[in-house]
């Protein structure tokens, strides 16, 4: 068995694709994953099942929640090692002025490569500056200029259907919960 991690994007958000958290673990195990385990409401979920491409895990994650839940679901998966990768690729000083700035992971969906992504992602000057990372954007906000950041007109984007966001605390817990000697 290998350990795998499911970050579902577009549910428990603005109200919409209301999913509990117990449910979600349920409709993991009656499809045979197994130390199926949530962390927070927006659909972090890690499990462990056969090794296996990693497009197909998608495609049957995403099936199974089309089926169970009746929305249409975008997984993006993700092995220990790979997430393990993002986070240490995140660039130098990344996530260490929590005070100053607001920090993200954009998690992107194959094929979309984080060279595409940058080149769209729209960006305030002085207030939010972002980089690309192995399957990921890495993104910084100015804190006494969120509300100025250009980072909410991505979800009126095409590409945004591509990808799904967490913030950096939530990406660095969820690696240590996949790998928990780090």
């Amino acid at each position: 068995m290998a350990k795998y991690l499911a970050l579902l994007r577009g549910i428990n958000v603005g109200g919409n694709n209301i999913i509990k958290m117990t449910d979600l673990k349920t409709c993991f195990e009656k499809h045979g994953f197994s130390n199926v385990t949530t962390y927070i409401q927006s659909g972090n979920v890690i499990f462990e099942a056969p090794k296996q491409n990693i497009s197909t895990l998608t495609s049957t994650v995403e099936a199974m929640l089309v089926k169970t839940f009746g929305y249409k679901a975008k997984a993006i998966v993700y092995t220990p090692e790979h997430l393990e990768q993002i986070v240490h690729g995140a660039p130098k000083g990344f996530g260490t002025k929590p005070t100053d700035y607001r920090y993200y992971v954009l998690f992107l969906k194959t094929p979309l490569t984080a060279a595409e992504a940058l080149a769209v992602i729209p960006l305030k000057e002085g207030v939010d500056e972002a980089w690309a990372g192995p399957g990921a954007i890495f993104h910084q906000r100015l804190e006494t200029k969120a509300t100025q950041s250009y980072l909410n007109k991505l979800v009126a984007m095409p590409i945004y259907q591509d990808m799904t966001i967490r913030n950096w605390n939530t990406t660095q817990k969820l690696l240590k919960l996949m790998n928990p000697s780090h």
